[in-house]
């Protein structure tokens, strides 16, 4: 799945989130890529099933109608053949529907969930003053989102509003409306840190983190 956020797609969630932060010292950070890992070992999955597959068609088939009387004996044809059939699903291993088939959830987890803690840290969600930032990361290809909190948000706030919150966000991505989930988990994040980290009556709410969609 490869998606384009239009400049008004950024405007919205931009404006969401300022509408979120106002009443709250938490600092929400939304991101949306297309993938979290290259997954290589895809392409030689492809590749080498594709070439077993052709070696093996190959091996049992005997073409008399060619002209030049081709025979599954034939080592050069039968190398070349199985060379070409290597690339052609070293090739078809790149595409988004063959590494879904070809990996397993449970990889997809682990490498959605690294590349979440890596833009964690990468964006300074671990350098604010409370502790209070958020990362919603919606990860396209492999279809999963993960929201990571700062240490004092894990001590506070129960896992069921964030595993509700995944729920609603989930959802809309299915439905090919991720923006709209988005902004609606956004709302609803800061809702929930209003609650557990308002803003003091008369203290500062400074605004630590841009308030902009990361896609990449």
């Amino acid at each position: 799945m490869t998606m384009v956020f239009s400049d008004q797609d950024h405007e919205r969630i931009q404006q969401t989130i300022r509408k979120a932060e106002r009443h709250t010292r938490g600092e929400i950070v939304p991101m949306i890529i297309q993938r979290s890992a290259r997954y290589r070992e895809t392409q030689y999955r492809a590749g080498a099933g594709s070439a077993f597959f052709v070696l093996s068609a190959l091996l049992t088939m005997d073409w008399e109608w060619m002209s030049w009387g081709w025979h599954a004996t034939n080592a050069g044809w039968l190398l070349l053949a199985v060379f070409a059939s290597y690339g052609l699903g070293f090739w078809l291993g790149t595409f988004d529907p063959v590494i879904r088939v070809l990996t397993s959830n449970e990889r997809m987890a682990y490498k959605v969930n690294l590349r979440a803690h890596q833009a964690f840290e990468e964006h300074g969600l671990h350098r604010t003053e409370l502790g209070t930032g958020v990362l919603i990361l919606i990860s396209l290809l492999e279809h999963r989102i993960e929201i990571l909190t700062d240490r004092v948000i894990l001590e506070r706030i129960p896992a069921e509003t964030w595993n509700n919150m995944l729920s609603l966000i989930q959802e809309g991505v299915h439905k090919g409306n991720p923006v709209e989930s988005l902004c609606q988990a956004i709302t609803h994040c800061g809702e929930v840190l209003a609650e557990y980290f308002p803003v003091g009556p008369s203290g500062p709410n400074p605004n630590e983190l841009p308030n902009n969609l990361i896609s990449r």
